[in-house]
């Protein structure tokens, strides 16, 4: 059995990380470097079926570690080193959101083929291409996903798949609030049961590190502020070009409505102003971006006249669920905050807008974490 004396695969991996300076101790980290290899020591043992298990006639190992918390605490590194340390074949690394993308389109494959229980089938053939799944960004947006999850992952584990997750959220509060979630419920059970729950909310912001030294906001639109907030995406992802490309997203927005996020990844987005206030959205949208994505860039946002007072009145709808919910944000425009706005209806407003802009641009907004600002007891405007 690996001990603290004795570490195993990940251990070493970051403890060399550690002693060169590129780490630094975390007691957080420790702890979910110990469930790693707990894990790996797991992948290479004879796992019973569902029904020995059940019966009493075998203590199951957990198939994996559910790692959650703020975002920059390391859980995506923590992942990656994990799935570069464990050597174990056949192996899958892949953003939840895309590999929910590929099941949807598997599932469409067998059903139009007339296949019997269409998503065991699946189940079958990725557990077949991967003894070791590593996801980032468990999220769960839409009641599709939510519907098919349960039976998904209970034949991954009962194929002897081993997974590890990352997840801002704790399992209890996965798809919160979602259509339907009692049918999401035994879900969270399996990972409550099976896997290794670790919380990362240690004190060292590792995003907050690569933030630093990045310009927030960027004028004027064009090529240069595109370079430099392609630059950031990747600073702030981890994102190697030539991996893949950038996963997009249905993001849930209520109502039996999605909207389109043409790039996602890690808890950031990218999105155009014209497709966020361009287009008839409303808070509902804003707000499910908010609870979403801990981070937004945002580009190509004009200089408003009056003939733009929809366009700037839902700007403002916008910047104000970003700010409730502590987001950052990072803009390309054609002018400052406080001349993207000057006259039209609602202008006198705009300057709370300027006002948020600003102070989102300020090191003690960044430092706060994401979420609901009356839920962190900060003071009011």
């Amino acid at each position: 059995m690996t001990t603290a004396a004795d570490p195993g695969p990940v251990g070493q991996a970051y403890a060399a990380l550690v002693e060169a300076g590129e780490l630094q101790r975390d007691p957080d980290q420790a702890r979910a470097v110990a469930a790693l290899d707990r894990f790996a020591a797991d992948l290479g043992r004879t796992r019973g079926g569902f029904l020995s298990r059940l019966f009493g006639r075998e203590t199951p190992a957990p198939c994996g570690v559910y790692m959650w918390g703020e975002v920059g605490r390391g859980k995506s590194m923590l992942m990656d080193l994990a799935f570069e340390a464990i050597e174990v074949t056949p192996k899958r690394r892949a953003h939840f959101h895309a590999f929910m993308i590929d099941v949807h389109q598997r599932l469409k494959v067998e059903r139009d083929a007339g296949a019997e229980e269409p998503l065991l089938k699946v189940a079958h053939a990725i557990a077949e291409e991967a003894r070791f799944l590593a996801f980032d960004e468990m999220m769960v947006t839409n009641a599709a996903d939510a519907m098919i999850m349960s039976r998904l992952f209970t034949a991954l584990v009962e194929a002897g798949v081993g997974v590890v997750t990352t997840s801002n959220r704790p399992p209890i509060d996965l798809y919160k609030d979602g259509l339907n979630r009692e049918l999401f419920m035994p879900f969270i059970r399996l990972i409550e049961a099976q896997m290794q729950v670790v919380a990362l909310n240690g004190a060292i912001d590792y995003r907050l590190d690569r933030m630093k030294g990045l310009d927030l906001w960027h004028v004027p639109n064009g090529q240069q502020a595109t370079a430099a907030l392609s630059e950031a995406f990747f600073r702030l992802t981890d994102y190697e070009v030539e991996r893949e490309a950038v996963p997009s997203m249905e993001l849930d927005v209520g109502q039996g409505r999605t909207l389109h996020v043409p790039k996602a990844l890690k808890g950031v987005a990218v999105f155009s102003f014209k497709r966020l206030c361009g287009e008839a959205r409303g808070a509902p949208d804003y707000l499910a971006i908010a609870r979403s994505f801990h981070t937004v860039i945002l580009v190509g946002i004009p200089v408003m006249g009056p003939d733009m007072r929809n366009e700037a009145a839902r700007f403002v709808s916008l910047i104000d669920a970003l700010y409730e919910h502590r987001v950052k944000l990072l803009a390309a425009a054609d002018a400052e905050p406080e001349n993207l706005y000057e006259k039209g209806d609602g202008s006198f407003e705009f300057e709370r807008t300027v006002s948020r802009l600003e102070e989102m641009q300020a090191l003690d907004y960044l430092e706060e974490g994401h979420g609901l600002a009356d839920e962190k007891s900060r003071p009011a405007d």
